[in-house]
């Protein structure tokens, strides 16, 4: 009789696979450490004034701040009074990147948080919820001498947010500045060209009340966060490196699995969406991306990653709940006219009941009702609905930037109110789910225990055997804790450093090795997933054959021969573990 691998295995075999598999671990973590630099980088701008001298400003001209087309700008807003400058006719530009340098595609993305330098004045200042309003232009060029090519110009809203900390609010405080929060201001899901240039106007309407009431902006700074290249790079070989080989072992055990005489069970299926789905994400589509202006990669990389979310959390559930069982070690089934009882040597007494023409009990029947996805509607409709919210989220945001880089729903204070309460509950839901999943093995465990009971009745040889397979499959288990909780780790800094990112936050610092390991991480447990609950092509020969003992009301022992076959024939599940525990019913 077949089992997996996990079961089949020698120890020293066993123990090998895992110190490469931890090896390898330790590897994923070292080339974040060693090779790949930081994540991200953040450059600081600061915006030059430049004036236009036409009456009526035109936003196809476009103001350079430096070089030989540079614009005529003054220093300060003191100068442009001197001069009579109107407001309506300076124009804040901004170079990206900075002099003698170039944007790269190997940057992925780029993210700008605008900040303004407001002084203070007693008789201008910031009204209770001022709206700064913003006409603004982004251009690129691919070299210094050719023209500017509008890429999106749009008319934006930032509500200002700012302090005055001074204690008292007197003529001897004036010229001081306040202290404003960061406002997001643009994000691009691609960097195809060197250069790039904004031009941002403030324009000024008494009548219609535009841009009135908040004070005198000196200066716009932005802050311009980019993926480091060379993390690109390092990511990129990853993704390339790693999905060759979960596709191998996702089809060579598909293979075992379709060798066998039965169909799949559950779980089997679950194993191989999960090969599915890391394969989805590790597919490294993003090496088209430095050719081609995909400005839709991050919102196609954040569907990618909620599949694979919602797939592995899926799989612990359906994982630990396949393994949650209330039948006996030893499954007693009542007959018409006796008892069916099981030898050392014998196979699952289900085998032979229809050849027997005996019914099984309520027990057995659960074996069938455990093999049916919809039994886990209620823990995996969650994490589904879940995943759905997050992609309308991201839909609502990257969605809506593929058209407009310049929107942003943290930029009005319901939008930033649900995004920071989305980010909350998403953070809570990931330690619930956490917990749940502890308590879920915390079942599995006590459910186990309890079986180990019956170990003593029987020969030495089989008592150490299933000990041997208890040990492993709980080893198994504290496994898929430790990935689960970095999972949620990992999920919770990367929505909270997402959310700092747009509100100008101080970030929690990452290193690449975080991300890398975790990547690895998540390939490794796949892997070692596939494999190990892989059919094994050990079967005993003639002269191990099992016998099948039954014993009638007069007492009369008679013994069945059961011969094995060629084939792969586990018929009633994956391992021995998940044979020998059947489904308990729960709430």
């Amino acid at each position: 009789m077949a089992g997996a691998i996990i079961e089949n295995m020698s120890t020293k075999k066993l123990v090998i696979v895992g110190v490469i598999l931890l090896l390898f671990q330790a590897f994923a973590f070292m080339v974040g450490g060693l090779i790949a630099p930081s994540p991200a980088t953040a450059v600081h701008y600061l915006a030059t004034k430049c004036v236009d001298t036409v009456k009526k400003p035109q936003q196809t001209k476009w103001f350079m701040p430096w070089g030989p087309n540079q614009c005529d700008n003054i220093q300060s807003f003191d100068e442009a009074m001197a001069k009579g400058i109107e407001a309506n006719n300076i124009v804040f530009a901004v170079h990206i990147p900075l002099p003698n340098k170039e944007m790269s595609p190997w940057f992925q993305f780029m993210l700008f948080i605008l900040q303004f330098d407001i002084a203070f004045k007693m008789y201008n200042q910031i009204a209770d919820g001022a709206l700064v309003h913003i006409d603004v232009g982004l251009a690129y060029r691919d070299d210094m001498n050719s023209e500017w090519t509008e890429m999106a110009h749009s008319l934006e809203q930032r509500k200002l947010s700012c302090n005055f900390t001074a204690t008292k609010v007197t003529h001897e405080n004036e010229g001081r500045h306040y202290e404003c929060d960061l406002l997001p201001f643009m994000e691009v899901g691609s960097v195809a060209h060197k250069y790039y240039l904004l031009n941002i106007r403030l324009p000024v309407n008494e009548r219609k009340k535009i841009n009135v009431g908040i004070a005198e902006i000196r200066d716009i700074r932005l802050v311009g966060i980019h993926q480091n290249g060379g993390f690109t790079k390092v990511w990129f070989a990853m993704k390339t490196v790693l999905t060759p080989s979960i596709l191998i072992i996702m089809i060579w055990y598909w293979r075992r699995i379709t060798l066998m005489s039965r169909p799949p069970v559950l779980l089997e299926k679950v194993i191989l969406a999960l090969g599915i789905s890391m394969t989805f994400i590790n597919i490294p589509v993003e090496w088209f991306s430095v050719s081609f202006n995909w400005t839709w990669m991050l919102l196609f990389g954040d569907i990618r990653q909620g599949i694979f979310y919602s797939m592995l959390l899926s799989f612990w559930i359906i994982f630990c709940g396949e393994h949650l069982m209330e039948t006996e070690f030893f499954e007693t089934l009542v007959l018409g006219r006796g008892e069916l009882k099981m030898c050392d040597l014998c196979v699952p007494a289900i085998k032979i009941l229809p050849k027997l023409g005996r019914h099984s009990t309520k027990k057995s029947q659960d074996q069938t009702e455990r093999n049916r996805f919809s039994i886990y509607w209620k823990q995996v409709g969650p994490i589904v609905f879940g995943s759905f919210c997050l992609f309308i989220f991201d839909m609502c945001e990257r969605g809506v930037q593929l058209k407009n880089p310049f929107y942003s729903i943290w930029a009005s204070d319901i939008g930033t109110e649900l995004a920071m309460a989305f980010i909350i509950v998403a953070g809570i839901c990931a330690c619930l789910y956490f917990l749940f999943l502890c308590f879920m093995v915390f079942q599995v465990f006590r459910n186990i225990s309890g079986k180990r009971m019956s170990l003593p009745a029987m020969s030495k040889a089989r008592q150490l055997h299933y000990e041997g397979l208890i040990f492993r499959f709980k080893f198994l288990m504290l496994v898929t804790l430790a990935c689960a909780a970095l999972t949620v780790i990992f999920f919770i800094i990367s929505q909270v450093n997402e959310g700092h990112w747009h509100r100008g936050e101080h970030m929690v610092q990452v290193n690449s090795a975080f991300f890398t390991g975790i990547y690895g991480m998540w390939n490794l447990y796949v892997f070692a997933i596939m494999f190990l609950y892989a059919p094994s092509h050990k079967h005993y020969g003639d002269e191990q054959s099992s016998i099948q003992c039954i014993t009638g009301d007069a007492g009369v022992n008679s013994c069945e021969d059961i011969q094995p076959t060629t084939t792969i024939t586990h018929v009633d599940g994956p391992t021995e573990i998940y044979k020998m525990i059947g489904q308990e019913a729960q709430e």
